[in-house]
């Protein structure tokens, strides 16, 4: 009998490959988290990995094992603490066990509560995803101990990759570029001054067991390796409990390309392609793609092949990622090896048509690679988006927490993958990262998947959370991303003085403000016809509606016709812009062709006191649509009283005070650090914006703040 299929109706994966002697067909899209794609059990005609797999871990990697899992007839089981209830992860898995209360270190770090769980569902391995526990060599030596199977590489790859230390001295010994610095742990700020000195400044400084941007600080003279070296040290102990700290030299604007590589048990060893992931914010991945827009044939081979070097060199079996910093002249150098699998590895499985948790499974159960190095395919493009609760405005994303009130996914969007662990009602939370999911997008060509993703933002719902879609669709839609002109760099290159939104031009403008005079139309419209209680009358549908938009400092004088059911015609100044298309004023997502253009808008507030807010192009803009006698009065209106809050710092963000540098009655100048806020295992230093003496200090370390809690006041 032939083996099973996924059956969908659209959008099959070109390639197929061989494990042993079957063949199999997977479908990128059918690993997304898309209720509406149906998979069917495929295993290849090889049976199963496994009877039974925990998943340790939460969130959207929970849901993909998950997924994987069921494809292949394997039954899951998740773990989850007392905040996750009611998650995705605990409804998709077989069964579920609850393992503590919300805070990760009562729950998902920990290892003992998890192979208890493991042993008693009668799991035969655990997968642990990313994150949490995924590169603890203590949690997998525990795994191993109990006669469970750990799916991922060997206890002893793990140790010695998750060393930074000795991780660059094995990449040497391979044969891997690596960076100049000093081999060996720092023991304090003051050798780390030395160390800089010597090796010349910029330098980085970072966590020995660190990795996903945490403990990591770059300094530029003396005083900012004093202070990166207190931070990172903390950070450090924080996230990883291991505060050691190395001195390397800070490579300025390099690129960020990593290698996947899949190894098995028997030797063998092949790397699928590398990953584009320069886009970041505090040393944290925001954009990634593969393949990479910098790489040529020859670069990309000579960085897989020394990428194989070292996983060879340590006995590493499953998947892994090698990441290098790659300069303008295309030299590259180790970075780090993440012995798990990487948020992005979607991107990967679009352009090769594997299967990345699939393959882990099976080489965790022993089977050779499927797939030999001349075999790897790279078709087409793919690119990722990191959907987070949080704000872009503040320092390109503080972590925003609350419940999704509104949400719908772009899955209706042509070659788009959305991988999530949320759903409408879910809550964020502050205990864990803020990621909503992950929106990736195929096409033939790297311009296919980037109109695609734009199409997707403009189609993403996202209600109740404060959320970074306007910063991907802008840097998405940037003429630099799409010249493929990136560095680690580029956020604080392309907005300086910080994001602050989409930059409408004139003719975007009166767009924006025809479609808000369409819709206060349509709202008068309903009114009428509510009050008539029948249908509309005539003369609405020909007599034009004046009215006053202001967007900005900027006050349009329009009139707006109805000539149907789906046209309305504005008039602005001495022209006309037609709104075209059905305005649904129930809908969260409006399709309207605005001056002949197709444009996706979404309605998300209004109030009596004609406050209209639209997000449009990515961004929210507030405007009001006013009825000329209102607006003749609105200038008599007196001022809103502004409130000076310069004397007074404001958390801005949710999250856990670590220390105060401050106490009553100290002096203080402008600029200098008065605080340091922890959130999601990130540590963020609060500055006075003042100088003045401090009044009151209103939380003690450890305490919890909320968003505008106030910290500090000074006068």
């Amino acid at each position: 009998m032939a083996a099973a299929r996924f059956r969908l109706s659209s959008y099959l994966w070109p390639f197929t490959w061989r494990r042993t002697c079957t063949w199999r067909r997977h479908t990128w899209r059918a690993l997304s988290s898309n209720p509406s794609v149906k998979v069917e059990k495929d295993d290849g005609g090889l049976g199963r990995p496994f009877d039974k797999v925990l998943v340790a871990n939460r969130g959207e990697i929970a849901c993909r094992v998950i997924r994987t899992c069921r494809r292949l007839g394997i039954s899951s089981v998740a773990v989850f603490s007392s905040a996750d209830t009611a998650a995705p992860h605990r409804e998709q898995a077989d069964e579920s066990w609850e393992i503590g209360p919300a805070p990760s270190s009562e729950s998902y770090l920990r290892a003992d509560k998890i192979v208890q769980v493991a042993k008693e569902s009668g799991s035969q391995a655990v997968h642990p995803g990313y994150g949490f526990l995924s590169e603890n060599a203590n949690f997998a030596s525990m795994v191993e101990a109990e006669g469970l199977s750990f799916i991922g590489p060997p206890v002893p790859a793990i140790r010695a990759m998750g060393d930074k230390v000795e991780s660059k001295s094995i990449a040497r010994a391979a044969g891997v570029n690596t960076i100049p610095g000093f081999d060996g742990v720092v023991p304090d700020a003051d050798e780390a001054v030395c160390i800089a000195r010597d090796v010349g400044y910029p330098v980085m400084i970072k966590a020995s067991a660190g990795g996903g941007g945490k403990g990591m600080r770059v300094a530029r003279n003396d005083a900012e390796v004093h202070e990166g070296f207190r931070m990172s040290e903390q950070e450090a102990a924080s996230s990883f409990g291991d505060c050691r700290l190395l001195v390397e030299k800070f490579i300025d604007c390099p690129r960020h390309i990593e290698m996947q590589v899949l190894a098995d048990r028997h030797g063998n060893a092949v790397w699928l392609n590398e990953r584009e992931c320069s886009v970041q914010r505090r040393n944290q991945k925001v954009i990634e793609e593969a393949p990479s827009p910098f790489l040529d044939p020859e670069t990309r081979h000579a960085m897989g092949k020394q990428a194989v070097q070292l996983a060879l060199a340590v006995g590493y079996v499953s998947a892994g990622t090698v990441e290098f910093l790659v300069d303008s002249q295309s030299q590259f150098y180790f970075l780090e090896m993440n012995t798990r699998l990487q948020v992005e590895h979607p991107v990967t499985e679009c352009i090769t048509g594997l299967d990345l948790v699939a393959e882990m499974l099976w080489i965790a159960a022993g089977h050779q690679l499927a797939i030999k190095q001349e075999n790897v395919p790279l078709h087409g493009w793919a690119v990722e988006s990191r959907v987070y609760a949080e704000d872009p405005y503040k320092a390109f994303g503080m972590p925003s927490v609350g419940r999704l009130s509104r949400y719908r996914e772009p899955v209706e969007v042509p070659g788009v993958r959305v991988d999530s662990g949320v759903r409408e009602g879910s809550e964020v939370s502050i205990y864990y990262d803020p990621m909503i999911s992950k929106l990736v997008t195929w096409g033939e060509t790297r311009a296919e998947a980037l109109i695609s993703m734009l199409h997707a933002l403009d189609s993403y719902v996202i209600r109740g959370v404060t959320h970074n879609v306007s910063l991907l669709r802008e840097v998405i839609a940037s003429e630099r991303f799409a010249s493929g002109q990136l560095s680690t760099a580029f956020l604080a290159e392309e907005y300086p003085d910080g994001f602050h939104g989409h930059h409408l031009t004139v003719e975007e403008s009166e767009e924006l403000v025809a479609v808000a005079a369409a819709l206060e139309a349509s709202f008068l419209r309903r009114a009428r016809t509510i009050k008539s209680q029948g249908r509309p009358s005539l003369p609405m549908s020909f007599e034009p509606i004046e009215l006053w938009v202001h967007l900005g400092d900027s006050k349009y004088e329009v009139k707006v016709t109805v000539k149907d059911e789906k046209t309305h015609v504005v008039a602005i100044g001495d022209h006309e812009v037609e709104v075209f298309g059905q305005i649904d004023l129930s809908s969260s997502l409006l399709s309207l062709e605005v001056a002949r253009i197709k444009r996706l808008i979404q309605p998300l507030c209004r109030d009596g006191t004609g406050r209209l807010t639209l997000q449009f192009l990515g961004t929210a803009y507030e405007l009001r649509v006013l009825s000329p006698a209102v607006a003749r009065l609105l200038p008599l209106m007196p001022e809103p009283l502004t409130v000076d809050l310069s004397r007074q710092l404001l958390s801005p963000m949710p999250g856990t005070v670590v220390s105060f540098a401050v106490a009553v009655g100290d002096n203080v100048v402008s600029g200098q650090e008065v605080c340091v806020i922890e959130a999601m295992k990130m540590q963020n230093s609060l500055v006075s914006t003042r100088s003045g003496k401090v009044k009151t200090v209103n939380f003690k370390p450890g305490s919890t703040v909320g968003e505008g809690d106030l910290l500090v006041e000074i006068e």
